[in-house]
C-alpha cells in the first residue's frame, strides 16, 4: 500500500484532496502545519510528500528544505501544492521538490484530479526506479 503525506492547513482542500486520494487507493495521513509535516513524516516515512506552501508555523519551503536535509526523510519526494507563479516554482525545484500542481486546479477543473493523480504516478514510478538503482548498486558493491 502507498501511503501519502497531505500536508494542509485549509480543511476544505485537505477533504477534497483526501478524497481523490482514497478514491485512487492510497493511504493518506494528514498533517495540518509545517511542524506537525516533519513529525508525521519522521514518524512514518511516507512514499511521497504533498506539500502546500502556505502553512502556519513553518512554511512550505522551511519544511522541503528540513526534510531535504535529514537524511532520513531526504528521498521522500515531495510535491509542492501551490498557487504560487512559475518563477517560484524554479526555486523550489532547485530546494528538491519533485513536482507542482496548482491546487486551485482541484476545486475548478474536473479534469484536474485525473492530471493531480497522473503527477503523483510519475513522481512515485521515479523514486520507485531510484529506490531498486541504489538497492542494486549496493548489492553490486
Amino acid at each position: 500500500m502507498t501511503t501519502l503525506l497531505l500536508v494542509e492547513d485549509s480543511k476544505v482542500q485537505r477533504i477534497a484532496n483526501e478524497r481523490i486520494l482514497h478514491k485512487a487507493g492510497y493511504t493518506v495521513l494528514n498533517a495540518a502545519d509545517g511542524e506537525e509535516a516533519l513529525r508525521v513524516a519522521r514518524e512514518s516515512i511516507p512514499d511521497l510528500i504533498l506539500l502546500d506552501m502556505m502553512l502556519p508555523k513553518l512554511d512550505g519551503p522551511q519544511v522541503l528544505r528540513a526534510l531535504k536535509g535529514d537524511a532520513a526523510m531526504a528521498q521522500i519526494p515531495v510535491i509542492a501544492l501551490t498557487s504560487l507563479s512559475e518563477a517560484n516554482e524554479a526555486k523550489l525545484r532547485d530546494a528538491g521538490a519533485a513536482g507542482f500542481f496548482g491546487k486551485a486546479k482541484l476545486f475548478d477543473d474536473k479534469a484536474a484530479a485525473g492530471q493531480f493523480l497522473e503527477l503523483i504516478e510519475r513522481v512515485l514510478e521515479k523514486s520507485r526506479k531510484q529506490k531498486t538503482q541504489a538497492a542494486a548498486a549496493v548489492i553490486a558493491n
